[in-house]
């Protein structure tokens, strides 16, 4: 598998769009491309933020959060739960933004879909598209990339049923997790500081399987797991979470 991270110049709340990116940054793809692009600069670039100093930042990530707890940490981050996905300050993000708070995409699917839409038809190649983001977990210092959304690939290889490599244990839950895999490598190139490398291009990762169409709904449902069935559910269900009005 090979990873090209592209420099852009600094990309700033409504500037340019994410076309217009891509027009100007990805010049060239082969068959069998993954682009992917940090959520942070597909928000910039969808007009979306707030100037800092005019909100409380706890109030926009609560606002933003599925599930919210207010921090009881040194660190002063809420640990919430947006888009089915825990994560801190709801994704919300102030750094590398020129003076915002930006949150997530409002709809990072279809942020997804309209970008290898539009590379699939630019360069007439199979092509797959992730916004990435980064998170920690839990009793581990370091940032990961994780997927937010993707399009044109399946997302998970479904490992159940299979024996191991001796025949004699069956696989009972196991799921490849390609998404947050290719997200995490392409992340670590791209780095959470001053480098300006928003974009990048996977080429030859031959365990992934192209899909020419934007993943199906029951595709995306598989990917988030059912509190009672979560290996975390009795953390999870322990916490005293501000939770979301219905139709909020």
């Amino acid at each position: 598998m090979k990873i090209t991270t592209i420099r852009t110049e600094p990309v700033t709340k409504g500037a340019m769009s994410l076309r217009e990116l891509l027009d100007r940054y990805v010049t060239d793809l082969k068959d069998g491309s993954i682009v992917a692009v940090t959520s942070k600069v597909v928000s910039l670039c969808e007009d979306k933020g707030v100037a800092v100093g005019t909100v409380d930042v706890q109030e926009l990530a609560r606002k933003e959060a599925e599930y919210y707890l207010a921090p009881g940490n040194n660190l002063g981050y809420a640990l919430t739960v947006n888009r089915g996905i825990l994560t801190s300050k709801a994704g919300v993000d102030e750094s590398n933004t020129g003076g915002y708070y930006v949150p997530w995409p409002d709809d990072p699917q279809k942020s997804a879909n309209d970008a290898r839409e539009y590379l699939a038809k630019k360069f007439g190649v199979r092509v797959g598209v992730i916004i990435t983001d980064g998170r920690v977990t839990p009793m581990r210092r370091g940032v990961i990339g994780i997927g937010l959304s993707h399009s044109g690939f399946l997302a998970l290889h479904n490992l159940v049923g299979q024996k191991d490599i001796f025949g004699t244990y069956e696989l009972k839950y196991t799921y490849d997790g390609v998404l947050d895999g290719l997200a995490a490598a392409a992340a670590v190139q791209m780095g959470e500081g001053d480098q300006c490398r928003p974009i990048a291009i996977i080429e030859d990762a031959d365990f992934v399987e192209f899909q020419d169409r934007n993943p199906t709904k029951d595709e995306l449902a598989l990917l988030n797991i059912d509190l009672e069935d979560d290996l975390f559910a009795e953390m999870l269900k322990g916490i005293a979470w501000d939770k979301r009005p219905e139709g909020r």
